[in-house]
């Protein structure tokens, strides 16, 4: 059957096959001319003009069909012949055709941009652009709701990074006003969404980030209430996805308000809803646990947790808080297993032989030269900085407590040192093993271990004698102490701490000029060297050159602003300037630093003394005197003081303690006498003056006292007193004459220009201050009132000609003020020495 269907449709398709007779030609047809083509006679085709002129050309094409082949069924033209219209290859007329009364429309016969006028001289245009521009697109309209929660959303997310952005730039107040704004425009964003019908459409990421930045910004202006309500918002709504972790952020706000057992409650509940996945952030948080339970005391709590992180993931700040915690609980043993796990802590960085360019490869020491100082290599040295201040300080913690001696400590953390990938630190332990000899105050150890780095690299040596230098000098041993000196200079030329020791050594030499030049030189190497700067100043105070040291000493007033010892040194200079205003100013600075500063507040007491304000004078004197109630000279100007506005009494107790203090000094006695006799106790009087005399026989003002007390009173000792008076004051005659004559002698020694001509010189000054000072004293004895005068001091000037006696205004008072201890040259050993080198 099938066979039969096959030969049947094959006799079909021969009957369509028209074979070409003898009498055909075969290549005929070729120049026959389709009329379709035909442009030119458009005008006169009726179809085409008919589908111009009306909609005919867009109706729907006829779907006639034409059996045949493709060249049987086509009856061709030719150009002798009428023009037929052809059918299509597929069966369809023409266009232009009439088939059965309707003609088929009209379509384009022209490829894109083809156009017949181009061979006329039109130019090529096939976008269409000599037309002009396009017409402005259309406005959208912001009437509409999807426009104005668009409108709204951007205007949130526009607040939340101007937030953000004012928090990173230190604007905390703005930063936190801007999320408040971001939250209210979120909400009228949800208003405005359930209005229109959108509320399943609520954008729940930009809610999150609306909560989650007004949250951190209460945080940072310290809103803790407030920012906790922020948290507990995101963290109980269900529809936000990871909102637990948040509870870390909320654990360290308790931390921050000290409420230690909510902050491990929230820590342990954000641990409990993070996956293992996430080991990193698990360790974090685990290490903040293990810190607030040794904020709490609970070091076992706090080790367990140091010690899983150990286990799983090592790192040197936990394993510096695990030693804390054994150095906490005295476990001797597992402190050398933890020092010893925290020195093998592995920092993942690279070795710094990478960063050394080699000699033959230009491309790859160009890109050393490029990585050598970018933000990676900077974070592994800091990194490694890190490391070893840690390992330091913990072997430093822990050499005194592992072994029975100190020493025998630091050469077991030395001995692991050494073995470990911190070699390097091993020299600087033994530095501080020298420098934990100082601090026992065993300075013969302390010399002895720094002097085994002599051998050493040229900076461990220049560290060990900076140091021995620097001992030799507070021992005031100077020829070591400039030895060592330029041993370290020697070993490193830049060295700021040898060059000020070196510099210190020259200034007990005084050859202030060339300590000068050695503090300038240390200063070119570190222009931060406070220790530098406070010399250079001293050096040039002592050279006069005032103005030099108060500049140093403001530049480093700028860099210390709470020192107060700078503050006291530009009061100083500021005094010998001649400008008491401002050196005023700068003791009251002092005194807001140092409030209970005796030797400060005498000095401001001697300032405004000297301004001849004696109230206030009087008030920070005896502010000095609480403080520190053994200064005689305060001591004697509080006297005085109460003497001039006649209260003898008051004064009493300041001579009596000034006795205690200087009993072998008959002045004060004397005057404790003399209140009491002005106060009118007489008797009490005449007990203290015969008290005196007990002491000093051989005074002749009490003698005179005795004999003017007992004339009055009518006591029978009257002459006896008198008679001692008289050998006292013949034995004083003899004595003046044996200063006087030895005084000639000496001068004539001078004229004679003898070769030991200086030593006299020295003898004679020295005798003729005693006789300047005693001639003072008789002239301030002679002041005092004659046997015959009345002992009442009624009057103003009694009382000042009777003052005069033994603290009259001739005496040299010596200037108050501890600080002012800075000119001499034992201060200037103990400031001028630089600091041992920093930990």
């Amino acid at each position: 059957m099938s066979v039969l269907l096959h030969n049947l449709s094959r006799e079909r398709e021969m009957e369509n096959v028209h074979l070409a007779g003898e009498e055909e030609d075969i290549y005929s047809g070729y120049n026959d001319y389709n009329p379709t083509f035909d442009s030119e006679e458009l005008e006169n085709d009726v179809g085409f003009q008919q589908a111009v002129r009306t909609s005919h050309g867009r109706r729907p094409p006829m779907t006639a069909k034409f059996p045949g082949t493709a060249i049987g069924a086509r009856p061709l033209a030719t150009a002798f012949g009428a023009r037929i219209p052809l059918a299509s290859s597929m069966g369809r007329p023409m266009t232009g055709a009439v088939q059965d009364g309707a003609a088929r429309p009209m379509t384009a016969v022209r490829a894109a941009g083809y156009t017949s006028s181009l061979t006329r001289g039109s130019a090529f245009d096939p976008l269409g652009q000599s037309k002009g521009p396009a017409p402005p697109l259309e406005g959208k309209n912001e009437d509409t709701p999807e426009e104005k929660i668009k409108i709204l959303e951007k205007k949130v997310n526009d607040l939340i990074e101007e937030s953000c952005m004012a928090q990173s730039i230190g604007a905390l107040q703005l930063a936190l006003e801007k999320a408040k704004e971001a939250g209210r425009k979120e909400r009228a964003l949800v208003r405005q969404r359930e209005q229109s019908g959108n509320a399943e459409h609520i954008n729940l990421d930009l809610t999150y980030s609306v909560l989650l930045n007004l949250a951190n910004q209460y945080a940072n202006n310290e809103m803790y209430p407030e920012a906790l309500n922020s948290y507990q918002v995101i963290v109980k709504n269900k529809m936000f996805s990871n909102a637990g972790r948040l509870k870390v952020n909320m654990a360290n706000i308790y931390v921050k308000q000290k409420s230690y057992p909510k902050a491990i409650k929230f820590y342990r509940m954000a641990l409990d809803q993070i996956s293992n996945a996430h080991k990193e952030l698990r360790i974090k948080i685990m290490q903040d646990i293990g810190v607030v339970f040794v904020r709490m005391g609970q070091y076992s709590d706090a080790i367990t947790s140091f010690e899983h992180i150990m286990s799983e993931s090592p790192n040197i700040k936990t394993g510096f808080n695990l030693i804390l915690c054994y150095y906490a609980i005295g476990d001797r043993e597992r402190m050398k297993k933890a020092f010893q796990k925290l020195i093998s802590v592995p920092l993942g960085i690279d070795d710094e032989d990478k960063y050394i360019p080699s000699n033959d490869d230009n491309d790859s020491n160009m890109v050393i030269e490029a990585i050598k100082n970018d933000k990676l290599h900077q974070m592994e040295r800091n990194l490694k900085v890190l490391a070893e201040k840690y390992i330091m300080t913990a072997a430093k913690l822990i050499a005194p407590a592992i072994e029975t001696s100190f020493a025998t400590g630091f050469d077991w953390c030395v001995d692991i040192v050494k073995s470990s990938q911190y070699i390097e630190l091993a020299n600087d332990l033994e530095i501080n093993k020298a420098i934990t000899y100082l601090r026992q105050k065993d300075f013969n150890q302390a010399v002895e271990t720094l002097k085994t780095f002599e051998k050493k690299d040229s900076r461990v040596k220049s560290a060990a004698a900076t140091n021995l230098s620097f001992l030799y000098f507070l021992e005031k041993d100077y020829d070591q102490a400039d030895r060592y000196a330029d041993l370290a200079m020697t070993a490193d030329r830049y060295n700021p701490a040898a060059l000020i020791n070196k510099g210190n050594t020259v200034f007990v030499k005084q050859d202030y000029e060339k300590a000068a030049e050695f503090y300038k030189e240390a200063l070119r190497n570190d222009s931060s060297c406070t220790e530098a700067l406070y010399n250079l100043g001293l050096t040039y105070k002592k050279l006069n050159r005032l103005d030099e040291a108060l500049d140093c000493f403001l530049k480093l007033h700028a860099i210390l602003r709470n020192s107060a010892q700078v503050m006291y040194q530009l009061a100083n200079l500021y005094e010998l300037l001649e400008d008491p205003q401002q050196a005023i100013e700068w003791l009251i600075q002092v005194l807001s630093v140092t409030h209970t500063d005796p030797q400060a507040l005498a000095k401001l007491g001697e300032l405004y003394d000297s301004e001849g304000d004696k109230s206030q004078a009087f008030q920070y004197y005896y502010e000095s005197f609480r403080y520190y109630p053994s200064n005689i000279d305060v001591i004697e100007w509080l006297g005085a003081y109460y003497i001039e506005t006649q209260f003898c009494e008051k004064a009493i107790q300041f001579f009596e303690r000034a006795t205690l203090i200087q009993p072998t000094q008959v002045k004060w006695q004397l005057m404790v006498a003399s209140c009491y006799r002005r106060s009118g106790n007489y008797q009490k009087a005449l007990e203290t003056y015969k008290d005196i005399h007990r002491k000093f026989p051989e005074n002749v003002e009490c003698l005179r006292f005795l004999v003017r007390l007992c004339t009055d009173m009518g006591l029978n000792e009257v002459q006896e007193y008198a008679t001692k008076l008289k050998k006292v004051e013949k034995m004083k005659e003899i004595r003046e004459q044996r200063v006087k004559s030895g005084r000639e002698s000496s001068s004539r020694g001078r004229r004679e220009g003898s070769a030991g001509s200086a030593e006299t010189d020295v003898k004679a000054d020295s005798a003729h201050s005693s006789s300047t000072k005693g001639e003072r004293l008789s002239a301030k004895m002679r002041s005092l009132p004659g046997s015959n005068e009345p002992y009442e001091a009624s009057s103003p000037k009694e009382i000042d000609a009777s003052y005069v006696d033994p603290l009259g205004p001739q005496m040299e008072r010596p200037k108050t003020g501890a600080k002012r201890r800075v000119e001499d040259d034992d201060f200037a050993d103990e400031e001028l020495g630089d600091d041992l080198l920093p930990e």
